[in-house]
């Protein structure tokens, strides 16, 4: 296990399309200069966790876990 609870992946085989990693990144990428816009930092661990989102080593419901646990929320 790793500092955010999450377990890393026993390869680093992606699970994920390019097409999904692309569509992933869109997202992360939006919702950073959303929240640049409204005046706040994306810290690094928050960076981490988007970019293992991109890569495909954690899911969508694991990537949203991590940032409410980082949160305390």
């Amino acid at each position: 296990m790793d500092d955010i609870g999450i377990a890393p992946p026993a390869m680093a085989t992606p699970k994920i399309s390019a097409k999904e990693s692309a569509r992933r990144k869109a997202a992360v990428d939006y919702a950073r200069g959303t929240l640049r816009l409204e005046g706040y930092v994306v810290s690094d661990a928050v960076e981490e966790f988007g970019r293992r989102y991109v890569t495909g080593e954690i899911t969508t419901a694991e990537h949203s876990a991590a940032i409410r646990q980082r949160h305390g929320l």
